[in-house]
């Protein structure tokens, strides 16, 4: 259960944030007007009010060269590196966070990657020959199992600074994030309702059908996270059939009718019409041709956004298959069949529904998150950009 930085697309934060960047300059040619620098500054604001030393990191992919590495608080980038089989020990990126109740400003250089902070003990990073293993907590064995952590997702380039929250492997330690303007206003995002911490916990545990499996405790019983569905299929704390009804219904429903998904905001014109035969639904363009096909998905395909809905980089089957996972994510194929359905209020209605994403979404103060991969469908997404940053925010919120 190895995962390394450069196979890790389901976690969509950074995938959105480059898909993001590059459509700016693609659509419209839209730059900063003012050239970004090499680092901004990123301030670190610990109101968790737990004692435990906290420790970040900031790994990910240098943009102008493409290696994968880690930068030191300063912002100065290191590559990983030669990895080996079995995974060999990666030098100790670790940057002393600050204590509870204080500010630590580090630098980001122009990275797509991820800012890593733990409670009380360092995470373990390994290599393989294919890069750097990611903490892989589904798996009992992995050593990072009962350290309590979390991440945040980004990407700085000429363009400016995407970055985001992320629930889409987990729940954990609660944080938000930010960023200041050149003006300097403030945007943030991520940051839970009062009580929504514990409030999740207290729902998720209240939900029928295998739920509370999610959760994962230290053998104390300290509670340390809850695991995504996905997560929760592989491990066996959900049952694989446990969308099943929904999925069903979907396609009994689109062998009569037509599913139409606009996909792109911006070109309102360009439908497809999607009708299921044989068990396939097939998708056709405004001239009737077949575009793209997907089999009946799975509970995994659907929680994952991959398999048989993958979603390539593409301009016609990733943007469909992106409206059908949001749409089977937030169970609103079957009462509207103009897709993407942006009503947040029509969200997760029914009875058979990934509840994780529900939860989350209900606790969060703004009511954004990244629950899933593409909970950006309709601008959903806790994620905030700005185009000249003065500096980045990250932070660790409090546990209740």
């Amino acid at each position: 259960m190895l995962r390394t930085l450069r196979h890790r697309a389901r976690s969509a934060g950074l995938a959105l944030a480059a898909v993001l960047a590059g459509s700016l300059l693609v659509a419209g040619g839209e730059t900063s007007a003012h050239a970004v620098p090499a680092t901004i500054p990123l301030k670190i604001t610990n109101n968790s009010a737990r004692g435990e030393q906290v420790y970040i990191y900031n790994l990910g992919t240098e943009l102008s060269t493409g290696r994968q590495g880690w930068a030191d608080a300063g912002g100065v980038f290191h590559p990983w590196p030669a990895g080996g089989n079995p995974p060999t020990p990666a030098p100790d990126a670790s940057i002393p966070g600050p204590a509870a109740g204080q500010s630590a400003t580090i630098r980001m250089p122009k990275f797509s990657g991820r800012v890593y902070f733990s409670y009380g003990q360092k995470l373990v990073f390994k290599l393989t020959t294919g890069g750097l293993v990611q903490p892989a907590v589904q798996n009992p064995t992995d050593p990072n199992r009962n350290i309590l952590f979390h991440w945040s997702e980004y990407t700085l380039n000429d363009s400016g600074l995407w970055i985001n929250s992320t629930q889409v492997d987990m729940f954990s330690a609660p944080y938000s994030v930010g960023v200041q303007r050149a003006d300097g206003s403030t945007a943030s995002t991520g940051r839970l309702k009062p009580g929504g911490y514990n409030g999740f916990y207290t729902s998720l545990r209240g939900q029928p059908g295998g739920w509370a499996n999610l959760i994962q405790t230290r053998p104390d019983g300290t509670v340390l996270r809850a695991l995504s569905p996905l997560y929760g299929l592989e491990t066996g704390a959900l049952p694989a059939t446990v969308m099943d009804d929904y999925i069903n219904r979907v396609w009994q429903k689109y062998a009569t009718s037509t599913l139409t998904v606009t996909p792109f905001a911006d070109q309102p014109n360009t439908k497809y019409y999607g009708r299921v035969s044989g068990g396939v639904m097939r998708f056709t363009n405004s001239a009737g041709a077949v575009v793209t096909s997907f089999e009946k998905p799975d509970a995994s395909s659907v929680f994952g956004c991959h398999r048989r809905l993958d979603a390539p980089n593409d301009l016609v089957r990733g943007p469909i298959s992106r409206t059908l996972c949001a749409g089977f994510n937030r169970s609103t194929l079957l009462v509207n069949p103009n897709q993407p359905d942006s009503n947040a209020d029509a969200f997760y209605k029914d009875a058979v529904t990934n509840h994780y994403a529900r939860k989350i979404h209900a606790q969060m103060a703004d009511g954004k998150a990244y629950a899933f991969a593409f909970d950006d469908v309709g601008h959903h997404e806790s994620l905030v950009h700005d185009g000249n940053p003065l500096q980045a925010y990250l932070t660790l919120d409090p546990f209740n």
